[in-house]
């Protein structure tokens, strides 16, 4: 790199696709900031600028090297790297926190300085939650024995969360699907009501929240099915919440700006805030969150710490979570934990346990998938990496997996698309065959009501084609390309119409499913919500073309017998920014579950293609799963790992110790 001209070698990285032409303007406007600064550090901005839109919270320069490597940096620019950070003089426009530089150079990392604040204001809210003072329940081994009776699995992990959550008011509940995590808050409410109720107090405040409307309606019909199954007095049971928020909606967004109504100066009127899907929460959100919680309120976290991390910066729940596997439970929680529940957590204990270990749980046992399901092994073995295991599931015939060992050509991709590819499957005991999206286009034709059927037939009949359409859903790794979501939605709606599904003369025709892709708080839509268009009576009498969504039912009633949700018909020309969804990529799947689920990779290889991208997709499938991809694409999603550079982690072992609690709850247990 030549000093006479610093922004060369961006230039160069950028025409080899290293760099992005955002990243150049980054490094142009601080080099405007100090016309001396050294171009190494130009090209370490440039870089963090990159990290950031790949995931990234900061730059570690101590993985410099290596970074380098597994990119193919040119020698000489690795050497330049080396030879600045030895010197050590970063120009004006970086600091170490004092002052207001752009960038903060914190030890080896390298951050902007909004997310240094927001990594350090995170860990600092957690630390303090952890070790705030809780007094246990007085009835709280009775109460545990109550909602949780007597269990052949030992250790009872949902009741070892409960347990631990009503003694903090920071909990973090992990598991794969399946595990119970949904069952386990519920049943966490109903303790936590309970035991409140039980003293002369008025009922606990208690919100539930998601980070998109699709994870808030499938969190919202789970609780409203669960409650009235709960082993709880109707007084509590009419206490317990079953109406789940988007975090934007809960902390009150603003339109075109970041900040939120509800912050430290204007907390949450509430004593318990339950997330679920949290491993889809970016760490600027979690900060906010953690900004207008009341200092008294509990804050319990929710979700599958192997997915995908979240689409913008940070890997919150992932670095929550990094020791989640081995417990790393302290003598004093494990001798709690006997005492309160009856539970032999002692594997579990190590002698590195730290505070944050004590108040993290994580369920076991998949309900979902039991030891002969292929679709939980096949996660399994992505999990460990197993690619030998991988390939003898997906070879053998399954009953619930099916393997398509190459790029989908144009038959392979109609048969999925129009009957679910059900000849790859091995029969089932029931008879059940996988569905297509013919499924939802014939049910849509067969069912239509009469025009003048009334309201409620339509919205009944609505809800049953969305219903349909959710069966079977394509997912893909990329947005772009012929194996993207915009090329396959353009094919799919190309193999729907030859075999006269739909037609598509026109932009908008029935049954075009969309999905919004940002929030509309008019139309009370949230990003990730999923629609289909239909032909339904006007006030004119004629039929016109509407949206159906289904949204959830915005009253704060608490009771379970309320509807969790509702059928609306909205104008296509109100809608605003929105996409076909035949196809949707893994991120935007994240917070669904569909009865037969498609993961379409691309050829060639992408470098987003990871172990935990084809997790989440698997994962995604209740019944059925088809995978379409070749070995080497397969085994390359595999192999590569998501690592994203933080510092939240170390942040939260600063003045670390376990829990000491180690007194019984004050009650016969």
């Amino acid at each position: 790199m030549q000093p006479d001209h610093p922004l060369q070698a961006l230039v160069v990285a950028t025409e080899q696709g290293r760099l992005r032409a955002l990243d150049i303007a980054f490094a142009r406007f601080l080099a405007e900031q100090d016309r001396c600064a050294d171009a190494t550090w130009l090209l370490l901005a440039a870089l963090l600028s990159r990290q950031l839109a790949d995931g990234h919270l900061c730059l570690d320069l101590a993985m410099w090297q290596t970074l380098a490597e597994e990119q193919a940096w040119p020698s000489h620019w690795r050497e330049a790297v080396a030879q600045t950070l030895e010197a050590n003089d970063p120009p004006s426009w970086i600091g170490t926190g004092e002052g207001a530089t752009p960038l903060v150079l914190d030890d080896t990392r390298l951050y902007l300085r909004r997310y240094w604040n927001h990594e350090r204001q995170v860990a600092q809210a957690i630390r303090e939650r952890l070790a705030t003072p809780q007094v246990v329940p007085e009835h709280l081994g009775e109460e545990l024995a109550r909602l949780f009776p007597a269990s052949a699995a030992m250790p009872d992990w949902p009741r070892v969360a409960c347990a631990l959550a009503a003694r903090s008011a920071f909990t973090v509940i992990t598991g794969g699907p399946g595990t119970g995590k949904t069952t386990t808050v519920v049943r966490l409410l109903g303790l936590l009501q309970t035991l409140r109720l039980r003293e002369p107090a008025r009922p606990l405040r208690i919100r539930l929240a998601a980070p998109t409307g699709k994870a808030a309606a499938r969190l919202n019909a789970s609780i409203h099915g669960q409650l009235a199954r709960l082993d709880v007095d109707d007084d509590v049971r009419a206490a317990i919440p079953s109406t789940v928020d988007t975090l934007h909606r809960l902390l009150g967004a603003r339109p075109d700006t970041r900040r939120f109504r509800h912050d430290a100066s204007h907390p949450l009127p509430l004593d318990v805030l339950v997330i679920d899907e949290a491993s889809m929460v970016d760490l600027e959100m979690m900060s906010a969150v953690l900004a207008a919680l009341p200092p008294s309120a509990r804050l319990i976290l929710l979700g599958d710490k192997d997915q995908l991390s979240s689409v913008e910066a940070g890997a919150v729940l992932g670095d929550l979570c990094r020791r989640a596997e081995d417990g790393h439970y302290s003598p004093a929680t494990v001798s709690w934990l006997q005492a309160a529940t009856g539970d032999d957590t002692q594997p579990w204990m190590r002698d590195d346990a730290r505070a944050l270990d004590q108040q993290v749980v994580m369920l076991r046992h998949s309900h979902r998938f039991d030891a002969t399901s292929g679709i939980g092994r096949l996660a399994q073995a992505v999990n460990a990496g197993n690619l030998g295991g991988m390939r003898k599931l997906l070879g053998s015939p399954q009953t619930d997996i099916a393997w398509i060992d190459r790029t989908a050509d144009a038959r392979e991709l109609a048969a999925l698309v129009l009957h679910g590819g059900s000849e790859r499957f091995a029969a089932r005991d029931d008879g059940a065959t996988p569905q297509g999206y013919r499924h939802y286009l014939e049910l849509l034709r067969r069912e239509r009501p009469d025009k003048h059927a009334g309201d409620e037939a339509h919205a009944h009949w609505a809800r049953r084609v969305l219903e349909a359409f959710h069966r079977f859903q394509l997912l893909c790794a990329l947005r772009q390309g012929p194996y993207g979501a915009e090329g396959l939605n353009r094919q799919i709606a190309d193999i729907l119409q030859r075999a006269q599904l739909i037609d598509t003369s026109h932009g908008w025709y029935e049954g075009r499913p969309v999905l919004v892709t940002r929030n509309d708080y008019n139309l009370g839509l949230m990003n990730g919500d999923v629609g289909i268009t239909l032909r339904v009576p006007s006030d004119q009498g004629e039929p016109q073309l509407r949206v159906a969504f289904l949204v959830a039912n915005t009253s704060r009633a608490n009771s379970s017998d309320a509807p969790s949700d509702r059928i609306r018909f909205i104008l296509p020309s109100r809608l605003g920014e929105l996409e076909t969804v035949y196809a949707m990529t893994v991120h935007k799947s994240q917070g669904s579950e569909f009865e037969h689920t498609a993961l379409v990779l691309p050829e060639p290889p992408s470098g987003v293609l990871t172990r935990e991208l084809l997790y989440t997709g698997i994962t995604r499938a209740r019944r059925w799963f088809s995978l379409v991809g070749s070995q080497a694409v397969v085994a390359l999603a595999t192999a590569q790992v998501t690592q994203r550079h933080s510092g939240l982690a170390e942040r939260l072992q600063a003045n670390d110790s376990p829990r000491a609690t180690s007194a019984p709850p004050r009650t016969a247990l």
